[in-house]
């Protein structure tokens, strides 16, 4: 469905930008004096040129040219020959919500009227959006330090009728894209290439698509965590709102609140009371072990206590990337109403890789928990009175055994990815930019620890809904069980040895759709 999206030029939402980026239909149109506070900015960065002062990227070479001055008659070509000269990106091509999540973001920030971009090309800008063509991005290359210049330049070529886009679904030169939409070549004035590229738009619009699939898969992640709960016999009391008001961290306590009503009506949940009274009647003379314990491991006792700093981690993170997006981050930025030009470094991505960083140890921190909790799954040891395995016929079918060596691995894999991109600077361009951000490597990075998580909390997804069969799934929670007959839709009870990995990969697509969204 085609819709025109009204963007405010001083504040838009990380998932305001997500929702359009991720409708091929959806449109953009901005109100007339956006359009008058872009062309005042050209203007009086046109008088400052006209009164000789001399601006990095203007009238001066670029990176470790900047010593260079350039004669106003090869300031147009110099542009050209920016975006030529940086876009070196290589590797697979970025997605398409990806691309036009940054192509978003980059027209949010010029649209701010401090980068000096003409209205002509503002406005042709706006148009390639609006068509639906997709500039192609190879995915890697950027260092993320004077913004995201290879894949900005992606972009920018197209807009100059160079490089190649996808258009109706098809990759074409940049040339006939254009001209299939009907708009015009870009043809650029000084510091307008450097105003397409300079930026972070890149970094940021990667991810905010990663924060908002992020948001999901947690708040799906309280109904995974009740359901494991459930089928491993944990008890709820540890869960209950009175006792998180003792330790006033905000993401503990909506993360108990939330587990705490989920299975407010299951059956299947331990009483922590009768766990108790059970034990009292045990109880000899001497020493002596039980099959049933009064607390549950931590895997179970303190989810709280994990997902909590996850969520809270994820706000401060959501902030940060909402920041940078409604930033004007190129440089140099002119203040139209101060009629001056100020060399600067917002361009520098430090703020989203050092973001990026904390969302990937965040996510690791959450394959862990799930890893270990599907250890407990197939454990007999642990598992509460549960079949080795989870299998129907110990001993001879394997049951679920073979999932935990890919949940295993991909924790394994995640863990080794948590070392911070953001303090891996090299010094580059005759150590002009001798300390970079590495800013969109570390969202591509924390992006593929994503993917890896969504499959082992598949997997143990898959391990509650075969625990749930073998314990009564008439018992679970109102909740839990709208769950479980979602997941029946993929995955069927495992009566005999099948084949994985096609129901993993399927279940992994569904869960950061949001099961909650539906319970």
């Amino acid at each position: 469905m085609e819709t025109v999206f009204k963007m405010d030029s001083e504040q838009l939402t990380l998932a305001g930008l997500v929702a359009v980026a991720r409708n091929p239909k959806a449109t953009i149109d901005f109100d007339n004096e956006v359009f008058e506070r872009v062309a005042k900015c050209r203007q009086t960065l046109e008088k400052l040129v006209k009164d000789g002062r001399t601006i990095y990227g203007v009238n001066t070479g670029m990176g470790g040219f900047v010593s260079w001055l350039i004669p106003e008659n090869k300031l147009g070509e110099l542009q050209v020959n920016l975006l030529n000269g940086v876009a070196t990106n290589v590797g697979n091509f970025l997605p398409d919500e990806i691309v036009r999540a940054t192509m978003l973001a980059r027209i949010h920030s010029l649209a701010r009227g401090n980068s000096a971009i003409s209205e002509e090309n503002f406005r042709k800008f706006i148009a390639i959006f609006n068509a639906g063509i997709i500039p192609c991005i190879p995915e890697k290359g950027s260092l993320g330090a004077s913004g995201d210049l290879a894949p900005l330049a992606c972009i920018a070529l197209v807009g100059i009728g160079q490089w190649k886009a996808k258009f109706d679904g098809k990759i074409i030169s940049g040339a006939d894209a254009l001209k299939a939409a009907k708009i015009e070549p870009m043809t650029l004035g000084f510091k307008e290439g450097l105003a397409m590229i300079n930026g972070t738009s890149a970094m940021v619009g990667m991810a905010s698509v990663l924060i908002d699939e992020v948001k999901s898969l947690l708040a799906t992640y309280d109904v995974v965590s009740a359901i494991t709960l459930e089928t491993l016999k944990a008890t709820r009391k540890p869960f209950d709102p009175r006792v998180h008001a003792l330790k006033p961290h905000k993401g503990q306590q909506i993360t108990a609140e939330n587990i705490f009503a989920i299975l407010a009506d299951s059956k299947m949940i331990a009483d922590e009371d009768s766990v108790g009274s059970t034990l009292q009647k045990n109880r000899k003379d001497n020493p002596q072990g039980n099959p049933i314990q009064i607390e549950d491991a931590y895997s179970l006792r303190c989810t709280p206590q994990i997902i909590g700093p996850i969520r809270d981690n994820l706000e401060v993170i959501s902030q940060v990337v909402e920041d940078e997006l409604n930033s004007s981050n190129d440089n140099p930025l002119v203040i139209e109403s101060e009629q001056d030009v100020f060399h600067n470094g917002h361009f520098h991505g430090q703020y989203i890789a050092m973001a990026m960083d904390q969302l990937a140890i965040s996510l690791t921190t959450l394959s862990n928990l799930s890893d270990r909790r599907i250890d407990r799954f197939l454990d007999s040891h642990h598992s509460n009175g549960l079949p080795p395995f989870l299998s129907p016929v110990p001993g001879l079918q394997f049951g679920l055994m073979g999932g935990q060596f890919m949940a295993t691995s991909l924790t394994a894999e995640n863990r080794s990815l948590c070392v911070p991109l953001s303090i891996q600077t090299l010094t580059s361009t005759e150590d002009f930019q001798d300390i970079v951000s590495m800013g969109l490597i570390a969202a591509r990075r924390a992006k593929t620890i994503f993917e890896n998580a969504k499959y082992i909390i598949a997997f143990e997804l898959m391990c509650a809904c075969q625990a749930a069969e073998i314990r009564g799934k008439e018992q679970l929670s109102s909740k839990t069980k709208s769950l479980y007959e979602m997941v029946r839709k993929i995955v069927p009870y495992y009566e005999k040895d099948q084949f994985m990995t096609e129901h993993l990969e399927s279940l992994a697509k569904e869960i950061p759709l949001g099961f909650s969204g539906s319970i």
